[in-house]
């Protein structure tokens, strides 16, 4: 396969370049280039963007293919619109519930069983609000009805057998976050939705990302694959969850381009702040990005933000206490703090059964992305060595 084999050289190339000097930003763009129409051409995605970024401003950003694989589909622009999937997680969910909590009005600590009384009596008393957001209640998914979507899912969740203790282990699981949206709306009386839009996007100029686009808004929407029937979706959230909770949910959703999650980003890396606009509280930020270990240290996650775990391929060349997220329709997200950088990468995917090469994908652009703006005197000397570990 082609796009294997160019990863294979592309990281070669990148371990032995960490050794000497930085290379030239030129030729950084140039590997990228070829490995964004590489991965196009061999079926992986349509197209897409890469986004890099500081706290002050945009340091790179180029479209690339095309929005799906119709033959008369248009190109990928700045404007276009993505189905973000389940970065929805952390860029609604995730701070909704973190600022109510800041404002005092529910507590990180609390029992679910304090909002849900469906939970009472069903051996759920040590389940926490911080187990749903670092994916260690023991919950797992399973079919909502389409009648009181819901409901059904606080039930499900309330009456099913818990997969192991609470905080025993990391299971990555959307049921935590469809609870957590519907407590977002129990406590606050406003939706996810319009919470965020109000508290969030709003104020940050976040113009095109919302729940639910509108028809103009569908026309800009790159596609995704509706798994039910291999039609393309455009505006439509292809999570099937998440359009029978309406298109608002906690784990999915959400639509966005690559410069609105670049505001979002620059205001993690200003520790709360966008352009002056207090958006989210430092304490809340530090919160949020706080490391919480399971399976013996192996797995390492935020407050609904991912650190390390089998779901962090986007970290690549990042330091180890950059964080991120990544959505099943092909966006991720990754921050840096430490080397005050992060990387936006969205796309129209394709090919949802080569997850390895996906998370390859995701891994070189990230590594790329740290290459072009990251002095060489700022990495791990090791870098060379754990990229010839992760390609041999």
């Amino acid at each position: 396969m082609l796009f294997r084999s160019l990863l294979i050289v592309l990281f070669f190339v990148t371990g032995s370049a960490f050794a000497a000097d930085r290379l030239p930003a030129a030729d950084s763009q140039q590997k990228l280039d070829l490995l964004i129409s590489s991965a196009i051409s061999d079926g992986l995605i349509a197209g897409g963007i890469v986004l890099i970024g500081d706290h002050d401003k945009v340091l790179f950003q180029k479209a690339y293919g095309k929005v799906s694989s119709a033959p008369d589909a248009g190109a990928v622009t700045f404007d276009t619109i993505f189905d973000i999937a389940s970065l929805t997680k952390v860029i609604a969910t995730t701070p909704a519930v973190l600022k109510l909590m800041d404002e005092g009005k529910l507590g990180l600590l609390d029992p679910v069983e304090k909002w849900y009384p469906e939970f009472n009596g069903h051996m759920k008393d040590d389940l926490l609000i911080v187990n749903l957001l670092t994916h260690t209640s023991g919950l797992c998914d399973f079919p909502l009805s389409s009648e009181n979507a819901i409901q059904s899912a606080v039930n499900g969740a309330a009456f099913q057998k818990l997969k192991g203790e609470v905080w025993s282990g990391f299971r990555y699981a959307d049921i935590n976050f469809i609870i957590l949206a519907d407590l977002v709306k129990k406590v606050s009386g406003t939706g996810l939705d319009a919470y965020a839009a109000n508290y969030f996007f709003k104020p940050m100029g976040m113009k095109d990302t919302c729940f639910n686009p509108g028809k103009e808004e569908s026309l800009r929407c790159a596609a995704t694959l509706n798994t039910e029937d291999n039609t393309l979706l455009f505006g439509q959230v292809q999570d099937y969850a998440a359009r029978q909770l309406g298109g608002v949910a906690g784990h999915a959703g959400l639509f966005s381009t690559a410069a609105d999650l670049a505001r979002f980003c620059r205001m993690i890396l200003n520790g709360g702040e966008y352009e002056g606009t207090r958006i989210l509280s430092r304490r809340v930020i530090d919160q949020m990005t706080a490391p919480y270990f399971s399976r013996g240290g192996k797995v390492i996650r935020g407050l609904g933000w991912d650190i390390h775990s089998p779901y962090s391929s986007p970290r690549g060349g990042f330091s180890s206490t950059s964080f991120g997220h990544t959505g099943y329709s092909g966006s991720s997200v990754w921050i840096d703090p430490a080397n005050d950088l992060f990387a936006v990468f969205l796309t129209s995917r394709l090919d949802y059964k080569n997850t390895r090469y996906f998370n390859r994908l995701r891994d070189a652009v990230s590594t790329l992305a740290v290459e072009m703006f990251v002095p060489v005197s700022s990495i791990d000397q090791t870098m060379a060595g754990i990229f010839n570990q992760r390609f041999p």
